[in-house]
């Protein structure tokens, strides 16, 4: 049959499955064959499409995949490219049960749809996905999965690919695959059918002598006339308004209202009043409703310009008790949950890491680099406790490069090392002052915990680690007059 060998070309022809649509339908049971302008329109459409060459490219496997998906209420489409050229084209029309599906599930499909067509491409790859659906973007960081969800998502985590958000407006390729499009001999139809019906009214256009007035009313901002007379009085201002008349070259300019403006945005004289109604307005206001500093700093400088405006912003918004109470810290935890302590033997000081528990033992190598051998160099030798990590082959096969005598505490007997358990016991009450008086994530503290203990007095070796360290005192707060 003639769908028979159209589809079988289908990977080349864009849409395969909408244009397809008209003749599909008549080879439905139990409907009546009528062959009609649709159904004639895509015969012809698909004629041309399997005589004409298509501009599609072979792929390379070194090179990286992406794959453009969407979904709608009548099929699935997908496009497959690299490097900006189409690879191949896939669509199909919905199954009678996935048009109950919700978007979500309908988008989701799309994706496991053209990640199926083309596996002997993309497994075993990495490749790049984009969906004009947003949510898809969290899907692996949903708690609450359907069943339907679960399954796919076991298929999905076969491939090593990035989920993307993709707006809807620049995904044009997959949103045609997937949509129905309107010919424009459907439009000439409709078109003929309304030219008889407005024959069949006999309208008669008739003209009326009466006229109609129109009337304007302008109204002036009493505030852009309050900053003018304002301006003109600060003496700051009273001089660029003279410069700005003699220098064509200067960014201070007054406008065609007399108001002086910088680069284009309206200059605030040095009224605290006057600065206080901006920011009240912009962010108590019901078209406002309080946003942040950064939003709220980036919304008024294209308008308004004055010397420290984001200085004012900021104290103005961390001084807003509603904000205070209503927001709520939004940024991810950074994963930490141990504490890394390394202290020296010799002069007490101590590092304070935060680690995450099930790091590997070659990352905790690369934090060892980076936060000890850089600043101290290699220590001639290392007392530590049993962890996995510090008995691994990979562990004592880096020491033994770097020339470090691996020593390992007696199990269950942390006296063994009992230096290292006193600074812990002194860190902990120092984290906990922190967290109870200033709040906020625990690592975050860190810094300035090592700080405080490193320039704390030890009885052990009669001065403080950073003394016994750099040979000096540490300048502090407390003594910066010396």
């Amino acid at each position: 049959s003639f769908l028979g060998l159209a589809g079988y070309y289908r990977r080349f022809i864009e849409e395969f499955s909408k244009l397809a649509l008209p003749l599909t339908q008549l080879t439905c049971k139990g409907k009546a064959f009528v062959w009609d302008v649709h159904c004639e329109n895509s015969f012809s459409e698909l004629k041309k499409r399997l005589t004409t060459a298509p501009v599609l490219i072979l792929p390379k496997s070194d090179e990286l995949f992406v794959v453009y998906c969407d979904a709608s209420k009548l099929g699935l489409g997908g496009v497959l490219m690299q490097d900006g050229k189409v690879v191949a084209y896939a669509s199909r029309q919905l199954r009678i049960y996935e048009k109950n599906y919700p978007t979500h599930d309908l988008e989701l499909a799309a994706v496991v749809f053209v990640l199926k067509i083309w596996r002997h491409y993309l497994y075993g790859s990495r490749f790049e996905v984009f969906s004009d659906h947003k949510s898809l973007k969290y899907l692996f960081d949903q708690k609450e999965l359907n069943m339907r969800q679960r399954r796919w998502l076991e298929l999905l985590k076969d491939y090593d690919f990035g989920l993307n958000y993709h707006p809807g407006k620049a995904n044009v390729v997959a949103d045609a695959l997937s949509r129905k499009t309107l010919h424009m001999s459907a439009l000439m139809v409709r078109e003929f059918e309304l030219l008889e019906q407005f024959r069949d009214l006999s309208l008669v256009c008739e003209w009326s002598p009466q006229s109609v007035k129109l009337g304007m009313l302008k109204i002036d901002s009493e505030f852009l006339k309050s900053i003018k007379e304002a301006q003109k009085v600060d003496v700051k201002f009273v001089d660029l308004l003279v410069a700005s008349n003699q220098t064509e070259d200067s960014d201070f300019k007054v406008d065609d209202h007399g108001v002086l403006r910088f680069r284009g945005r309206i200059c605030i004289p040095d009224d605290a009043e006057m600065k206080k109604m901006i920011l009240e307005e912009s962010h108590r206001s019901s078209l406002s409703i309080h946003p942040g500093a950064t939003k709220m700093y980036h919304n008024l400088k294209k308008i308004f310009w004055w010397s420290g405006l984001k200085r004012d912003v900021a104290q103005f918004v961390y001084s807003c008790l509603v904000c205070q109470k209503s927001k709520i810290e939004h940024q991810k935890p950074a994963g930490n949950d141990a504490i890394w302590v390394i202290v020296d033997r010799l002069t007490k000081s101590a590092h304070f890491l935060p680690i995450n528990i099930s790091f590997p033992v070659a990352q905790l190598a690369e934090i060892y680099i980076k936060e000890i051998v850089r600043l101290h160099g290699v220590p001639s030798s290392i007392v530590s406790d049993r962890d996995p990590r510090f008995t691994s082959r990979f562990w004592k096969s880096l020491q033994e490069a770097l020339g470090s005598k691996l020593r390992l505490s007696s199990a269950y007997h942390p006296q063994t090392d009992g230096q290292s358990e006193r600074t812990i016991q002194s860190l902990e009450d120092l984290l906990r002052v922190c967290v109870l008086e200033q709040g906020g994530t625990w690592d975050s503290h860190l810094p300035l915990i090592e700080f405080t203990y490193n320039n704390s007095y030890h009885s052990s070796i009669g001065m403080t680690p950073f003394e016994a360290l750099y040979g000096r005192r540490c300048r502090t707060p407390l003594c910066w007059f010396e």
